[in-house]
């Protein structure tokens, strides 16, 4: 018997609050405005009160820090004096610094319940975020972004901003309230040595000054080479099957490993600067902490301070100069942590996006279209589309055919809503495509794409992908128009057999029809083909092709096809060429014309 373990979910990080902070990421977020510290303090608005609790759990968790110095000069110069009541000093000083130690453990708990509550909801969110602006960016972003460069953004420089938070949030807390507690203290014994303590200030200042720029230089320059790098990695691993068909193995090792040279070549001179910068200031700062020790002793020997007090001067300075050394070596992970902040930012502040405020929303779609005079163009010098004028009626089926470069699958973008005209202007059931919310208008129409897209989950995940419910009887139709049942018959474990990455388990037939059964299931009104049956052999092709003619009856259907003898039932066909449609008519009329496709059709018999 099947035992279920009901678990309650004690989750400390809620939904809803994760969406609301990404959705405020994106809104302020500029990633190159302001430094390190002024940017986590947009970043972590809204927890600013679990920080105070948590900097005040570590004040209590950290006391022994300053007490412990205090205590050794008690010891030292009760052993020395030798008062009365010592015995009673040596009790009270032992169970008051114990005492101390003892509360460590659950203060220092505390300290790092809130602020970790903290640090993760706002990795979650900033990655979180930086999703949902990807789902808003353009593709002519995604075009321009490498998806290697993306994940490295996602997961090293989230790491490298979580990483930044916990230094500053309790390594230089931690030094401030060090600090602070030690000058106060020294101040109030001796006002010459807190002076000389006060030197350590502008040396720090002046060690900082002299590195940071040099140091952001070369964090700059190694978070580039690795986003590069990344990329180049994606690249050659979708890239195996091509290297090892044609035997380019080691061209592809001496190109990675050049490319990991360089991130080497990086990351050494950012090692040696960080090193030297390091070497440096341990030098400057225990110097000063030899100097000290020598003027407290010269002090104790004239009678000016208690022996016991050297003991406190020192360690006091030994833990300032610590303190200061941390604050300095604090330099390379802010150095990274705001590079990396920048580089977070060239997704967040990005500008490309689809914007679908105040727009119309479609409640149903007829599938009417039409392009007046369109032009599209990548960029100034590379035109698309030039002056594109076509019209299609609800129902119709309408294959785009043409050379390489006519202008089909700029086409189909356009009536996804991927790319906007540059001019003219493109109607769906007469309202202008500028003035619809996009997402309404896309829950009404299907794509199958040239090359099956499939993630690595079931046949069934893959071919319900974003429908939440689907009945066993709506499945099993979506399988028999795209002509799997036999295959998914024949797998031990049918419709809950993995396909591998990206579908790597399956023929390209079979990856294809599985996006074709992803189109049918969705009953949509209008469905895109943009050569969804060129993976296909012959025999496949034919009995998916009477599957599609069925689909598409009282749909509107737009297809761009290789072989020209598969829209041959087509309502419509517009001949394309140099960004325009130079013929339109049935498959019987362009032949007639002895045109741009008669000349077409004749190259493929």
């Amino acid at each position: 018997m099947k035992t279920v373990n009901h678990q309650k979910n004690t989750s400390h990080f809620s939904d809803s609050e994760i969406k609301k902070q990404e959705k405020r990421y994106i809104s302020f977020y500029s990633g190159t405005t302001g430094g390190a510290i002024k940017m986590l303090a947009k970043l972590y608005k809204g927890h600013y009160f679990k920080l105070f609790l948590s900097t005040i759990f570590y004040a209590i968790k950290d006391c022994p820090t300053w007490i412990i110095p205090i205590i050794t000069a008690n010891v030292i110069n009760i052993a020395t004096t030798k008062p009365e009541n010592s015995t009673y000093l040596y009790i009270f000083n032992f169970a008051f610094v114990i005492g101390a130690l003892v509360l460590n453990i659950p203060f220092h708990m505390l300290h790092v319940k809130y602020l970790s509550l903290s640090r993760r909801n706002v990795e979650a969110s900033l990655r979180g975020a930086m999703v949902r602006k990807l789902q808003q960016l353009s593709i002519t972003f995604h075009k321009e972004m490498q998806s290697g460069r993306i994940q490295s953004k996602i997961m090293r420089d989230v790491e490298a901003v979580e990483t930044l938070s916990s230094q500053v949030f309790a390594t230089l807390l931690g030094i401030f309230l060090n600090m602070v507690i030690a000058l106060s203290v020294i101040v109030s014994k001796n006002i010459v040595i807190f002076g000389f303590f006060i030197l350590c200030v502008p040396v720090a200042a002046l060690m900082s000054f002299l590195f940071r720029k040099t140091m952001s230089k070369n964090n700059s320059e190694f978070r580039k080479e690795i986003e590069h790098t990344s990329a180049d990695v994606m690249d050659m691993v979708e890239l195996i099957p091509v290297t090892r068909a044609h035997a380019l193995e080691n061209k592809e090792v001496n190109r990675l490993t050049k490319r990991l040279n360089n991130v080497a070549e990086k990351g050494y001179k950012l090692d040696i600067v960080q090193s030297l910068f390091a070497s440096s200031t341990w030098v400057v700062f225990n110097i000063f902490q030899i100097i000290c020790l020598f003027t407290t002793s010269i002090m104790a020997f004239k009678g000016k301070i208690l022996v016991g007090d050297i003991a406190l001067y020192q360690t006091y300075f030994t833990s300032l100069v610590g303190q200061v050394s941390a604050l300095l070596s604090l330099l390379p992970t802010l150095a990274k942590g705001t590079e990396s902040l920048k580089s977070i930012g060239e997704i967040l502040s990005a500008h490309d996006i689809e914007d679908n405020t105040g727009k119309t929303k479609l409640k149903d779609l007829q599938g009417e279209y039409e392009f007046k005079d369109v032009h599209f163009a990548y960029d100034t010098n590379h035109p698309i589309l030039n002056g594109m004028n076509l019209k299609v009626k609800a129902g119709e089926t309408i294959a785009l055919v043409g050379g390489s470069g006519a202008g089909k699958s700029t086409v189909l973008n356009m009536v996804i809503g991927f790319y906007k005209a540059s001019r003219g202007s493109i109607t769906i059931d007469g309202k202008d495509i500028n003035d619809i919310d996009l997402r309404s208008y896309r829950k009404h129409i299907a794509v199958v794409p040239q090359n099956s897209i499939l993630f690595s989950g079931t046949i069934k995940d893959n071919i319900t992908y974003g429908l939440p419910k689907v009945s066993k009887e709506r499945l099993n139709a979506a399988l028999k128009a795209a002509n799997l049942e036999s295959f998914v018959a024949s797998l031990p474990d049918g419709l809950n057999t993995i396909v591998g990455e990206h579908g790597g388990k399956l023929s390209g037939g079979q990856r294809q029809r599985i996006s074709i059964a992803r189109a049918i299931i969705r009953d949509p009104k209008v469905i895109i083909f943009d050569e969804a049956t060129s993976a296909l052999d012959t025999i496949s092709e034919r009995e998916i092709q009477h599957a599609i003619n069925n689909l598409t009856k009282d749909r509107t259907t737009f297809i761009v096809a290789h072989r020209l003898s598969t829209i041959r039932d087509a309502d419509k066909i517009a001949v394309l060429k140099d960004g325009v449609c130079v013929e339109y008519g049935t498959f019987d009329e362009l032949m007639a014309l002895k045109g741009e496709f008669y000349e077409l059709k004749n190259t493929q018999m």
